[in-house]
Formats: C-alpha cells, sequence, structure tokens
C-alpha cells in the first residue's frame, strides 16, 4: 500500500482505490473538509501527476470525464484550494509523492485502465441529506427534492413567495457558478413545469452568490442533485418499434413476413390498428413478399 500524508491531508492507494481524506489544518478549504472522505476506484481515474517547487510540491488526480458529479457540475470553476483531488507536499516528501504517483501509474497500466469519458458516475458524489446556507438563501437537498428557503437578503420578489420545494422529477439541469470579479455566482435550477429567464437575483429556483466563505459548499448541493440525474453521456434509449414496421430489404424472411401479416389482421380485427394503419402495414409487408 502506497500512502502520503501532509496537513493538507492524507492519501492512501491500496491497488485498487486512492482514499482521500482531508486534513483539520486551518489552510484546508471548507469545500474539502465538509466533502470529507472520498475513494476513488481506479476505473475512475485518467491520471496522476506531480509538481515539485521550491518550498512545496502539488500532488493530481486527474479524473476520467463523467466519472465525478462534483467536477462535472464545476466544469473546472473549483479554485485549486477547494480542489478535493490535489493536495499540497512540503519540500522535503517529493520523493514519497513521486513513489504514490508511480504506484498509481502502475496500476493503471496493469489494469488497462481507459482515460476516456465514462457513461455513468463512478462516485456517488456528496453524502446526504445536505444543507448549505450561503448568498440570499439555503438549499436541502434529501435525495428526493430540493428545498430553497431565503433569508433577510434576498430580493423581496424573489422571497415573497416563500420557501421553494422542487421534485428531483421536474429538475431539468443544474447550473453552478462561482462569483468572478464584480460578477455574482450562482446555484440555478432548471424546471421543467417553470421556465424562466430572470437573473439568478430573482429567479425563485436560483440561489445568488456573492463570493463570501461559504459558497463553493453550494457546489456539493449541485454535485448531489447531478449524481441522481441522468448522465449526460448516457446512451440514449432505444426508441420503441412502430406498429407494422418490418425487417429492412435484404434480410426478409418469407415465413416471418407471413406470420406478420396474420398478426396485423389480428390487430385490426381487434380494433388496435385503424382502417388506413392496417392498410398501409399490410402494403408494406406485401411489397417485401
Amino acid at each position: 500500500m502506497a500512502e502520503i500524508i501532509q496537513k493538507d491531508g492524507t492519501w492512501t492507494f491500496d491497488g485498487d482505490t486512492v482514499r482521500i481524506v482531508p486534513g483539520s489544518d486551518k489552510s484546508v478549504s471548507l469545500l474539502r473538509k465538509t466533502l470529507g472522505e472520498i475513494a476513488v476506484p481506479l476505473e475512475a481515474l485518467a491520471g496522476i501527476s506531480f509538481e515539485p517547487g521550491k518550498k512545496s510540491g502539488r500532488l493530481r488526480l486527474r479524473l476520467r470525464d463523467g466519472a465525478d458529479p462534483l467536477l462535472q457540475i464545476t466544469g473546472g470553476k473549483l479554485d485549486d484550494g477547494s480542489d478535493p483531488y490535489r493536495l499540497t507536499v512540503e519540500g522535503d516528501r517529493g520523493g514519497v509523492a513521486e513513489y504514490f504517483v508511480d504506484e498509481v501509474r502502475n496500476a493503471l497500466l496493469l489494469g488497462q485502465v481507459a482515460n476516456g469519458p465514462v457513461q455513468r458516475y463512478l462516485l456517488a458524489g456528496p453524502a446526504l441529506p445536505i444543507t448549505v446556507g450561503a448568498g440570499d438563501g439555503t438549499a436541502t437537498f434529501d435525495g428526493e427534492a430540493v428545498r430553497l428557503a431565503w433569508n433577510w437578503k434576498t430580493e423581496e420578489s424573489k422571497s415573497s413567495g416563500g420557501a421553494r420545494t422542487i421534485s428531483l422529477d421536474d429538475i431539468e439541469s443544474v447550473e453552478w457558478l462561482p462569483s468572478a470579479g464584480l460578477e455574482n455566482g450562482y446555484l440555478r435550477f432548471s424546471v421543467a413545469k417553470a421556465p424562466t429567464k430572470a437573473p439568478p437575483k430573482y429567479d425563485p429556483h436560483a440561489v445568488e452568490l456573492w463570493g463570501f466563505r461559504k459558497d463553493p459548499l453550494m457546489a456539493l448541493v449541485a454535485a448531489a442533485v447531478v449524481a441522481r440525474l441522468p448522465h449526460p453521456y448516457a446512451p440514449a434509449p432505444a426508441r420503441p418499434a412502430l406498429v407494422g414496421a418490418v425487417p429492412a430489404p435484404g434480410g426478409d424472411d418469407h415465413d416471418a413476413l407471413l406470420r406478420r401479416l396474420r398478426e396485423l389482421a389480428d390487430l385490426h380485427q381487434a380494433g388496435i390498428l385503424t382502417d388506413d394503419e392496417f392498410t398501409t402495414a399490410k402494403q408494406a409487408v406485401l411489397k417485401r413478399l
């Protein structure tokens, strides 16, 4: 087993999983402390690197695209301090970090792990239930619904409707954006039954963020929801066959076509197919006989 222990946190690797435990030092970000321990399966890894420095180095894990709901929702916009897959390594521990890198890389090679995108989340995301208060509201998610409650800083036109509860089934997408410069950030839920183009300040399905300490925690709420929505890279479900559909030319079987004619006749007699539907489907089959 490979292990590196630093003030910033502890990483261990047993050949199958990289286990990340955030440090308790005051310099460790609130997001990483709140997220807690992460178990990253080998199949979720795209690579690992160590960047040495004069006083300290940096150990980084690179995950496969689509493997982690947190990385999926933040889209590279997390600051380095909040990135759970980065570890600050003290100058005299560079050798240990390089050994850790070698162990993980060897396992990836031996396991012939692909480094391309995945079609399902390989990490579960933040634990539930989760509640975060930041900006102009508080967001709570229990796995079935999101509840947004407002505070005294919320725009009156937004808070006048009271707290909002959004069923997971009604959420089409989630968007998280950190504040940058003079631009505020937000956590926004796109709801199928209530589309809107209102800015987050006025949108009752969004929390506006102003760049304070707890703002990054809203990304954890977003990740918890995203982990339970359809994966963006999942293959599209097969379309159901249309009534009366017949095999493509060149692959027709005479007996199968005769059986299809009998089936169509039965469907027509039972009233399932209209006269026009039956005629159209029957003609399509007869053309292949």
